[in-house]
């Protein structure tokens, strides 16, 4: 059996690149295509020296450093990858690699992270913060981002099985495809963030500064507290912007290595999470140090923390996690949600978390992380396409 793995772009190990790292070790003879091929030597190690088939788009000008810009174009790249001789397609997909062309008797099987989400319900959001909301740019941004839209939702009936990476992008890809999925959680590597039960008195939060994140609103909650000290690491566009909201309670580090990231993540007394996230892998590997996280109580936060609300009035969301059942509604809290998005719900979590530190032990926040391990994540996966695989040999095709 031939198979073929399409995974939108390779610019950095993110995410994304560490589920395709899990179905490269399921299926180690998939042939492996990306719409542009720009990963650092560093950072390569995961492909365990695969060729990567790239679309034209990797030799257009400023490719590198500008490739989101190539968008527009996009759609066409990845329907020129000649998947004919392929049985089992895999699209490893956020943007577009879910367009490629596929025949009636191959199987394609969509890893969704989630459907365009600037093309769709993050359209308004995306324009604002690209300062594209005004004037003949903004309107040229609009008509393409519409037609991707057409195109995205075509090429969702080119997919024969979709995987959602949480319940929440399950509704996403439901509202806007229509379509049916399967939830998989994405892995986290616990064995690399090993448990610490020694805390220092000190928050953490980790991301790269660009709006959606809300770093810049995590930066005020705590110049408003300036008896707690915060720690950011990461960098990005807004890193000047956040900087100059911060009070002296607040430490810089920047960018940081893996090794330093996870001393930090060890010893934090709780770790601040204020984005709306389809998944978002960082509270977990907070948790599976043994640190609890204070997060806003929407998207992929709501599956991965077993959180208790800073007011009684909020009731807690059930989730139904995949993997444990009722479990996940079992033992001691690992974390505390806010409900709304701004700095008087963030200092309200803070302050409930702090008056409750006693219910998160951080043994419960271990064992919650270990319910995403990259061995179950492996299992389910292989099973899943085993399963549909078995379905395509052994059902006639109706007309």
């Amino acid at each position: 059996m031939r198979i073929a793995i399409v995974h939108d772009w390779l610019i950095t190990y993110a995410g994304a690149e560490r589920v395709l790292e899990q179905m490269l070790l399921c299926y180690s003879q998939a042939d492996l295509f990306s719409i542009v091929d720009f990963l650092p030597a560093g950072q390569r190690s995961f492909l365990n020296n695969k060729t990567v088939s790239t679309s034209f788009i990797q030799k257009l000008p400023f490719a590198k450093s500008k490739y989101r810009q190539y968008l527009p174009l996009m759609p066409l790249a990845v329907e020129q990858f000649d998947l004919s001789n392929y049985d089992l397609i895999i699209s490893s997909s956020h943007a577009v690699a879910k367009g490629v062309l596929t025949g009636p008797d191959q199987m394609h099987i969509c890893m969704c992270y989630s459907p365009i989400r600037y093309s769709w319900d993050l359209q308004h959001q995306y324009l604002k913060e690209s300062f594209l909301n005004k004037g003949i740019k903004s309107w040229f941004a609009r008509w393409m981002l519409h037609r991707i839209r057409l195109w995205d939702h075509r090429t969702s009936n080119g997919v024969d099985s979709f995987i959602s990476i949480s319940e929440f992008i399950k509704k996403r890809i439901w509202k806007v495809y229509r379509r049916e999925s399967t939830v998989i959680y994405p892995p986290v590597d616990i064995s690399y963030y090993n448990l610490s039960e020694n805390k220092e008195d000190c928050y953490l939060t980790v991301s790269r500064m660009v709006p959606y994140k809300r770093i810049d609103m995590i930066a005020e909650a705590f110049a408003q507290m300036p008896e707690k000290k915060l720690v950011i690491i990461g960098d990005g566009p807004d890193y000047k912007k956040i900087v100059s909201k911060a009070g002296k309670n607040i430490v810089f580090l920047g960018f940081q290595s893996g090794e330093v990231l996870r001393a930090y993540m060890q010893r934090s007394r709780a770790f601040i999470y204020a984005a709306e996230e389809d998944f978002g892998i960082t509270p977990l590997e907070a948790q599976a140090c043994g640190t609890p996280v204070i997060a806003f109580g929407k998207g992929g936060a709501l599956e991965t923390i077993k959180g208790i609300w800073d007011k009684p009035e909020y009731s807690k969301q059930k989730v139904d996690d995949g993997l444990s059942g009722s479990e996940f509604d079992k033992g001691l809290p690992t974390g505390v949600f806010f409900k709304e998005q701004n700095v008087k719900s963030l200092i309200s979590a803070v302050n409930f978390f702090e008056s409750n530190q006693e219910k998160f032990l951080p043994v419960e926040c271990r064992k919650n992380a270990e319910r995403f391990s990259p061995n179950r994540f492996k299992s389910q996966f292989k099973n899943f396409v085993d399963q549909h695989l078995k379905k395509l040999r052994t059902e006639p095709i109706l007309y």
